[in-house]
């Protein structure tokens, strides 16, 4: 990419330097500028990244651009070696200049959304991919309009790129998907997460089809048949060419049918996450050797489902980088299978319901009592209405342990774990857990 072509893409204003300028490489924090990389400025809540391209430029940055700054003539005097660019918005820009650099590559591009499951499934597709393409794919949780550009503006020469894209809000995902442009798009569920900002499952379902709105020409959308609204929305759709996995309902990649894969991650949702990644590799044209491989080797995203073994042979489970009603419960039957002294499932607040919060942490206080959990600890306001189902429903009250921070669950793991007891974490992010 050139200057011009930047330019052209963000609808800017060149106010110094060369419009044949090579552009390769791309940052968005002055604190990572390397040298001859392109900084674009972004607005955060609390800092507005615009105001230091002179910083970026002084360490090495040869390309600036920039949004709602006034810049004067002797500053465009000084820096008349570098480039820098203004535009309206720089946030659309950056999603305007990826968006530019992912049409310049004709290859696959899977772009996976959905309610609960997206890392780790973007984790596995990711390793069967890689199996037979340079592969290129979102890093950590950079999924929405700064992470997703991010991740796309790495395009080298690269063979496909696996993105994973988030949302709370509608029309996220097809912001998201106008710069990923997909050739494959995966819904991996429909549950409840964010339902406090789009008021019902029907709208998280609508939320989560945007997807399809700039799937390529022929392109697949590859979706969990055993979701019920998924199941329901696949039936009515006649315009879409589909492609599902599924355990129980009957799709064309199920669990137990041709050939043995070894999971290395324990817990039927990873077994469905397993299925979705040898759909995509079907339809990447991948081997089974090659899908099977993929599939034993992938590793995780730090912070979910590590198990480590720490003192007096306790197992942890660490499942702590964010919650729902889905991905709670897939945890809690997780905590079930696994063999030790007594099962301690340390529960806290779920965000981002709204309306919904008691009574999607009241199912979850369900879920407790039908995995069969021996002591529930819970963290935070909301995690109460946890321990009041699991109360109600008969589970005796020394078993249940309400704490308000993670400092005092600490404490009081650390005073009553047992040998061989195992232990799982999980709560939404922001609980720090």
């Amino acid at each position: 990419m050139k200057v011009e072509d930047i330019v052209k893409a963000t609808n800017g204003k060149l106010l110094v330097g060369k419009l044949q300028e090579n552009c390769e490489n791309f940052c968005t924090d002055t604190r990572k500028i390397q040298k001859g990389d392109v900084y674009v400025g972004l607005k955060g809540e609390k800092f507005n990244g615009n105001e230091y391209y002179k910083d970026a430029l002084e360490k090495g940055a040869k390309v600036a651009v920039i949004s709602g700054i006034k810049i004067s003539e002797e500053d465009l005097k000084q820096y008349n070696d570098k480039t820098i660019i203004e535009v309206e918005d720089s946030l659309e820009a950056f999603g305007d200049i990826a968006r530019y650099k992912r049409e310049l590559y004709n290859i696959p591009v899977i772009q996976i959304t959905g309610s609960v499951g997206k890392t780790s499934t973007r984790d596995i597709i990711a390793n069967v991919v890689r199996t037979q393409y340079k592969t290129l794919q979102t890093e950590g949780n950079q999924n929405n309009a700064i992470g997703l550009p991010t991740t796309l503006l790495k395009l080298k020469n690269h063979e496909a790129v696996v993105v994973e894209s988030g949302m709370n809000h509608l029309g996220e995902i097809r912001y998201l998907g106008k710069i990923a442009k997909p050739t494959v798009a995966v819904i991996t569920n429909i549950g409840t997460a964010h339902i406090g900002f789009l008021g019902s499952r029907e709208n998280i379902l609508k939320a989560k089809l945007e997807i399809l709105e700039n799937l390529k020409p022929d392109g697949y959308i590859v979706i969990n048949n055993d979701n019920d609204m998924l199941n329901k929305w696949a039936k009515e759709d006649t315009k879409y060419k589909k492609y599902t996995f599924g355990i129980d309902e009957k799709s064309d990649v199920m669990a137990y049918k041709e050939y043995s894969v070894k999971v290395p991650v324990s817990g039927v949702h990873f077994v469905y996450n397993s299925l979705c990644a040898i759909a995509v590799g079907n339809l990447l044209n991948i081997s089974p050797e090659n899908i099977i491989k993929g599939i034993e080797t992938f590793t995780l995203t730090k912070n979910r489902m590590e198990i480590d073994k720490i003192k007096d042979n306790v197992t942890v489970i660490n499942d702590a980088y964010n919650a729902s009603y889905d991905s709670m419960k897939a945890a809690l039957e997780y905590l079930k299978e696994l063999p030790g002294n007594r099962k301690i499932a340390v529960l806290g607040d779920m965000f981002e319901l709204g309306e919904f919060a008691e009574e999607i942490h009241r199912k979850v206080g369900i879920e407790v009592i039908t995995h069969k959990v021996d002591m529930l600890v819970t963290v935070g306001e909301l995690a109460n209405y946890i321990a009041d189902e699991a109360e109600y429903l008969g589970m005796p009250k020394d078993q249940v342990i309400r704490l308000n921070t993670t400092t005092e669950a600490i404490n009081y793991l650390n005073d009553n774990l047992e040998k061989d007891d195992v232990v799982l974490l999980k709560a939404a992010n922001g609980m720090h857990f």
